[in-house]
């Protein structure tokens, strides 16, 4: 998607523990799209080995969210999206008209485009500490010191529209 790829881009990764969190809000029996991951997502393992069916894809398939959808059925869309293109990805997201988790920055809740989405209903889970990203391609230890707030910005997937969880953190290589 053409991203910044420099560290101060969009080129961060989620680690193990920064998932684990969803897994008991998200039902067995969803299947669940991650449209920004490769084989060696936290995500897509994480849910793989908790008995989840997972579709992936990501724009190094030639899978650009902004134009496929998967084939076959889907019922949830969890992933972590470029942050440089939070507006686009919740547009789309909005018009896929399925449950979703994307993680984003916190400071993501304002904004005049993301009004016109969260007015339709958003949810968040929310975190007693930041998250620790794998930055700089660094697949195995995330890099501590985090300088930004993140939540689980979510639709039709918690039981209340705000959730505050805390965070167990603990070093798993992704690769």
């Amino acid at each position: 998607m053409t991203c910044d790829k420099t560290s101060a881009g969009d080129e961060v990764f989620t680690p193990f523990y920064a998932v684990d969190p969803l897994l008991k809000y998200i039902p067995k029996d969803n299947i669940i799209w991650c449209p920004f991951d490769g084989v060696w997502s936290a995500f897509y393992q994480t849910f793989k080995n908790n008995g989840y069916k997972v579709i992936r894809s990501d724009i190094e398939n030639g899978q650009d969210f902004f134009k496929y959808e998967p084939d076959s059925h889907y019922d949830i869309i969890v992933s972590n999206p470029p942050f440089s293109k939070k507006d686009k990805v919740l547009n789309r997201l909005d018009k896929l008209s399925k449950p979703f988790a994307v993680l984003l920055p916190i400071a993501s809740l304002q904004g005049k485009k993301r009004y016109e989405i969260f007015k339709k209903g958003v949810q968040l889970l929310v975190f007693d500490a930041r998250i620790d990203y794998h930055t700089n391609f660094n697949f195995d230890t995330y890099t501590k010191g985090n300088h930004f707030g993140s939540a689980y910005f979510c639709r039709n997937v918690l039981p209340r529209d705000l959730i505050f969880e805390k965070l167990v953190k603990y070093e798993k290589a992704l690769i």
